[in-house]
């Protein structure tokens, strides 16, 4: 619990230093090395779909074992250093600073008048063709990706660390990276990348809805309008092509009055993205601020209520 809480206060304070190695680096690469072996050796044999299922198994699997062993090993040298450490890999699975930095910096190169600087920036953190769009579609790119990534980026990882720890948190972090890397509905991935989009989807199941949940707490909080928000995400969440991340987009969409969707470019082909929430105010970049000061009241009830869930849980079992 303590531990939890003091990983996301690190993340707010420091974020990812760029000058330490990042696990979810070194999980990458690892999986970038068993995709390469298991296309060679084990996609001859067994086909595509079950070479992915094993890559999903193998990368999941060893970044818990991994984990846990550091962690009963760390534990044995000395318990103030095992807390340290908990605490630095659990601020690596957490994304607060460095989704809304990133957000902001949109934010501030769009109020300056540099679209150029903005397109760029806003490329870095979405999949989508970056290089046309306009004020009003860099708005949206970027307040979609802040929206999504309150699941995966934030709730998520913070559930997992509540009731697993590191090992679990870190796990979940495998889960994710394999979706964003091999989790893709081309002719490449379709067949070897549907076992990790499909783990994807089951882990953050329950999250998402909790991320919903935790949502309508912030607008009451904020004195956004509730009712709204939860009539769009009865309503559209649904049409989203992930069953997950459709709810917080619905969600931000409603309690800001605006419509999310539309027409997206992926390496130049057009794909059309369900609508979320109705036009009753035009995408303006200050909907980007708005959007972040969501996401940081959304991560610190986070942090609060399954401080308390786990206390009391504890309370329980002594």
């Amino acid at each position: 619990m303590f531990q939890v809480a003091a990983a996301y206060i690190l993340d707010l304070v420091v974020g990812d230093p760029r000058q330490f190695p990042h696990p979810v680096v070194i999980i990458g690469k690892g999986i970038d090395f068993l995709e390469k072996w298991l296309r060679r050796w084990a996609a001859p044999l067994i086909g595509l779909r079950l070479s992915g299922v094993l890559l999903t198994i193998i990368t999941v699997g060893s970044t818990y074992m991994i984990m846990w062993g550091i962690m009963a090993g760390v534990q044995n040298l000395n318990r103030w250093l095992a807390l340290l450490v908990s605490v630095w890999f659990l601020s690596t699975t957490i994304a607060v600073k460095g989704l809304g930095d990133a957000a902001l910096e949109i934010y501030k190169l769009l109020k300056s008048g540099n679209i150029a600087g903005a397109r760029r920036k806003v490329g870095w953190i979405v999949g989508r063709d970056t290089a046309g769009l306009d004020e009003s579609e860099i708005t949206r790119a970027t307040i979609e990706t802040v929206a999504e990534n309150i699941v995966d980026g934030i709730v998520a990882p913070l559930f997992y660390a509540f009731i697993g720890g590191v090992p679990l948190a870190m796990a979940y972090k495998a889960v994710n990276t394999l979706d964003s890397m091999v989790g893709y509905r081309n002719e490449k991935y379709r067949e070897f990348g549907w076992a990790s989009a499909r783990f994807d989807d089951i882990c953050n199941f329950v999250p998402a809805r909790l991320t919903g949940i935790l949502l309508v707490l912030t607008f009451l909080i904020t004195g956004r309008p509730v009712k709204r928000a939860v009539r769009i995400v009865l309503r559209d969440a649904a049409r989203h092509p992930s069953p997950n991340s459709g709810i917080p987009e619905a969600a931000v969409a409603g309690a800001l009055g605006v419509r999310l969707g539309g027409v997206n470019f992926y390496g130049g082909i057009e794909s059309h993205r369900a609508y979320m929430g109705d036009p009753e105010t035009n995408l303006d970049k200050q909907h980007i601020v708005d959007t972040v000061r969501i996401m940081h009241v959304v991560s610190g009830l986070t942090v609060l209520l399954g401080s308390l869930v786990t206390y009391w849980v504890s309370m329980l079992l002594d």
